[in-house]
């Protein structure tokens, strides 16, 4: 099951565990349960503390491997087989339900000891999918610490049954005592928020409480990581305030033009980024919504002011804007209706769903082509519809889509409607171009993929220019037009929206906030 080096890499891990385990496994006559067997009985040769128990009866799902410490009565429930992406969930599960310290700070692990009700978590997940393991993972820290949260990741693609029941197509899915409880990426302290009553209101008002920043970095991308970084060295007080740290990097695969790293994950990246941020005094706030900005003359204490969505308020003597994009929306009839239903804009993550099924990509530009190539290997059939006449792939990518013959790819074609039959998309609309006839495909799944929009709108109102396409207008040192307040990353008017330029502006940024500083009386 396991290769000779992974399993060596494992029996190192597994030294971490000073407490008895014990991996019950719950199996039926499938093949994915003589894995689970077979995985078990591996981990268990590699720590004389890990036991394996057979146990049919102990759950209606199978196949099921559940780690449990018999002595905290915790268990932490793996229906499939956890490999890919989710291996490290496991690893992570047996260690902390081993007695491994969780990499929490104190007022958190205390947050979630206290937590006095059941909850009965199942994460839906497909194990290519990157967002996945940090929210199996956030689940199953909360369920090591408390015993009355028992977790159970569940592979999509071994559960289709369920799928179907349940109308999920797309991951992760989370219900929380057989409720919806959300989708899609989610940080242990957004999951908190939502379990634990009165923890935003408390979280508001230790905000409010910090000191002024000498600079503030809205935004936790590759871009406002860099300025953050570049501020911290010079040794002024520096924040980073962010909905998510790693921004859309977090949702990206594969990066491979990253100058001196060949190949890396963009989970990776972000993880790389706050890694190196912990070695400078970096205040790194996440779960938070920038929602107002007002500096000079409207602050009577001469600080520029950021308002967030949860009532808190951060001063700072400068502010470097860096909020990042997110994914375009076709804002077509449908499409909100059927999001997560049908329409996706992740096909690492939610690809594997619609296995054999017959899907479409919108967008002819690299991320749109490279989605098709991916879905490809997977899906039925995939239909490519651009809405230029040519499309704006790289040509390697084009004849690698051309060179497959489950792509088709329709060029001057205006996606005009989803369709769907109240709970899942049915087929898609769209006008051809040449003939202004309209024109649809049956389907299962409709993919994304057809550019970026920035995080601005908060902005609209304030004194920070905006260029008509809604990206914050800077010049070649990173000011924007609001005094002391300066702009990095995709959300700007710099062109080429790419990771590597990101963090060179965030770093150019910083340092046109640091020579702005040490020019101010005072």
């Amino acid at each position: 099951m396991l290769e000779q080096a992974i399993k060596q890499q494992l029996e190192q891990y597994l030294t971490n565990v000073k407490h008895d385990i014990q991996l019950v496994v719950s199996l039926d006559e499938s093949k994915a349960a003589q894995d689970i067997l077979s995985l078990a009985n591996e981990i268990a040769d590699l720590s004389k503390f890990i036991t394996v128990i057979r146990d049919d009866a102990a759950s209606d799902r199978k196949p099921v491997m559940t780690v449990i410490n018999p002595e905290k009565e915790t268990q932490l429930r793996f229906a499939g087989l956890p490999m890919g992406h989710e291996f490290t969930s496991l690893v992570l599960a047996l260690l902390h339900s081993g007695g491994h310290p969780l990499k929490l700070d104190a007022d958190t692990i205390e947050q979630i000891a206290q937590l006095n009700k059941k909850l009965d978590v199942e994460v839906f997940i497909s194990l290519s999918c990157q967002n996945c393991p940090d929210v199996v993972q956030a689940f199953n820290m909360m369920s090591a610490i408390n015993p009355n949260i028992r977790t159970t990741m569940i592979d999509g693609a071994l559960f289709q049954d369920e799928l179907k029941h349940r109308d999920i197509m797309a991951v992760p899915s989370v219900f929380v005592n057989g409720e919806l409880f959300g989708q899609g990426r989610m940080t242990l302290n957004e999951i908190l928020a939502k379990v634990d009553d009165g923890a935003s209101e408390k979280a508001a008002a230790s905000l409010n409480e910090k000191d002024p920043y000498d600079v503030l970095v809205v935004g936790g991308g590759p871009g406002g990581s860099a300025a953050a970084l570049y501020a911290a060295r010079k040794g002024i007080r520096t924040g980073i305030v962010a909905k998510r740290f790693g921004g859309q990097v977090m949702d990206t695969m594969a990066i491979e033009n990253f100058i001196s790293v060949k190949r890396t994950e963009g989970p990776k990246l972000a993880t790389d980024l706050a890694e190196h941020l912990k070695e400078y005094d970096v205040d790194v706030i996440t779960e938070q919504q920038a929602d107002k900005i007002m500096g000079k003359p409207y602050t009577e204490d001469g600080y520029i002011h950021i308002d967030l969505e949860s009532g808190a308020n951060l001063k700072s003597k400068s502010i470097i804007l860096s909020p990042g994009a997110r994914w375009r929306e076709m804002n077509v009839p449908g499409e909100q209706e059927y999001r997560n239903k049908g329409v996706a804009y992740c096909p690492h993550c939610d690809g594997p769903l619609f296995k054999g099924k017959r899907t479409a990509v919108i967008g002819g530009g690299n991320s749109g082509i490279e989605a098709a190539i991916d879905l490809a290997g997977l899906v039925e059939h995939v239909t490519v519809l651009e809405f230029a006449e040519v499309l704006r792939a790289d040509q390697v990518l084009i004849n690698k889509a051309n060179s497959l013959p489950n792509i088709d790819i329709i060029t001057m074609a205006q996606t005009t409607e989803v369709m769907g039959d109240g709970k899942r998309v049915t087929s898609l609309k769209y006008k051809d171009r040449h003939t202004d006839q309209i024109k649809e495909i049956e389907l299962a799944g409709i993919f994304v993929q057809i550019g970026l929009v920035p995080n601005t709108e908060w902005l609209k109102d304030s004194e920070v220019e905006l260029s008509p396409r809604g990206e914050i207008i800077v010049n070649d040192r990173g000011e924007t037009s609001m005094p002391g307040v300066f702009a990095a990353g995709d959300a700007t008017t710099v062109p080429y929206k790419q990771i590597i330029i990101a963090m060179g502006d965030g770093a150019k940024a910083s340092l046109s906030a640091f020579d702005y500083l040490i020019r101010q009386d005072g």
